[in-house]
């Protein structure tokens, strides 16, 4: 399949009226990803009955595909006419559902996206193996688009983004975990595959390596802003808000920024909490709003978001050499969008 490509519309004007930079870009490469989307569809297909059907729940479970919206921006910030996106675009999903669905049977997950999660409804082993179907997927799309150098992005990535899963089982229910253990594992997990769906978007329209390079730090810096608003989300917002269930990372031990800025602060007794809770996993009704009266006492989630924005700054002051147009403004707006979500 080749779809046609489309001539967007990077005068700063465009969409101007759509407040969320993320619905902008979305509206403005819409075409661009209906193509991606066809693709998906056709590539997650088999002779196997069950991989369709466990690979579409997910699938189409009504994320926001912001990753391979990611490499639609990239190429058309410099106007690439080409069609070689689309398919590394529906290789960066692919990579990112495989994840998914190894990261819910690692957690055991009942609820992705506020409904059941597909190793729920179908069972770990199930799951599992789909996901190696997508990963694998995944290479042949590489491989399709016939260029070592992103064979190499996109390969390293999932290297990196399977090391990073490893990792987190280590310091999950820690209480010695650092912040330097925790940046490694979102930089690895989550702002990986943002860098480099980045990054290949410039790579096919043949820009010089210095603005590769700058497209890769900027998803390298919005997939930590990303990550880090997310995990305070988990303890900040409403589960109206939020569209799923919060407080999940506490009941599972995860030892995110938040909870790391509260215990650098803690006493001997809350120390005790923290042990017990989220190391030895003895939970008791109420400790969920304990947790949050903490993170609140010493500013954990402050704290948390003075670094996420941090690093938005960081990730904007990578676009100022590419080209001005509305595209790169809707990026750069799209790292604040990122942080300063709705708790």
């Amino acid at each position: 399949m080749t779809p046609a490509h489309t001539a967007h519309d990077n005068t700063p004007a465009a969409a101007a009226t759509t407040a969320n930079p993320l619905q902008r870009l979305a509206d403005a490469l819409k075409p661009d990803m209906a193509a991606v989307n066809a693709l998906i569809l056709d590539r997650m297909q088999s002779d196997i009955p069950l991989i369709p059907q466990l690979a579409g729940h997910l699938i189409a479970g009504g994320g926001k595909r912001i990753r391979p919206l990611l490499t639609l921006a990239s190429a058309a910030l410099f106007d690439y006419k080409g069609t070689r996106q689309y398919k590394l675009a529906a290789c960066v999903e692919f990579i990112h559902t495989a994840t998914l669905l190894h990261d819910d049977v690692v957690d055991e997950s009942d609820q992705r996206r506020g409904k059941a999660s597909a190793n729920a409804v179908f069972g770990n082993e199930a799951a599992v193996l789909v996901g190696d179907f997508l990963f694998s997927r995944s290479f042949q799309l590489m491989v399709e688009d016939g260029s070592l150098e992103v064979l190499r992005i996109l390969s390293n990535a999932s290297a990196v983004i399977a090391e990073g899963e490893v990792l987190q089982l280590s310091t999950a229910n820690n209480i010695d975990t650092t912040e330097a253990d925790y940046m490694k594992v979102i930089g690895a997990k989550t702002a990986e595959l943002f860098a480099a769906a980045c990054e290949v978007g410039a790579i096919v329209a043949d820009r010089p390596a210095s603005e590769c390079q700058a497209l890769r730090d900027y998803g390298m810096y919005l997939g930590l802003a990303f990550q880090i608003s997310d995990d305070v989300l988990d303890y900040a917002a409403s589960e109206e808000r939020l569209g799923k269930s919060i407080g999940d990372d506490f009941k599972e031990g995860k030892m995110t920024l938040p909870v790391l800025k509260a215990m650098a602060k803690s006493s001997a007794a809350e120390k005790q909490f923290w042990q017990r809770t989220m190391c030895d996993l003895d939970q008791k009704d109420g400790d969920l709003a304990e947790a949050q009266a903490l993170i609140k006492k010493h500013k954990g989630l402050e704290l948390s978001l003075a670094q996420a924005r941090d690093f938005a700054a960081k990730g904007r002051k990578c676009l100022e050499n590419l080209p001005g147009n509305g595209i790169r403004r809707d990026l750069a707006e799209l790292i604040d969008f990122a942080v300063e979500r709705d708790y």
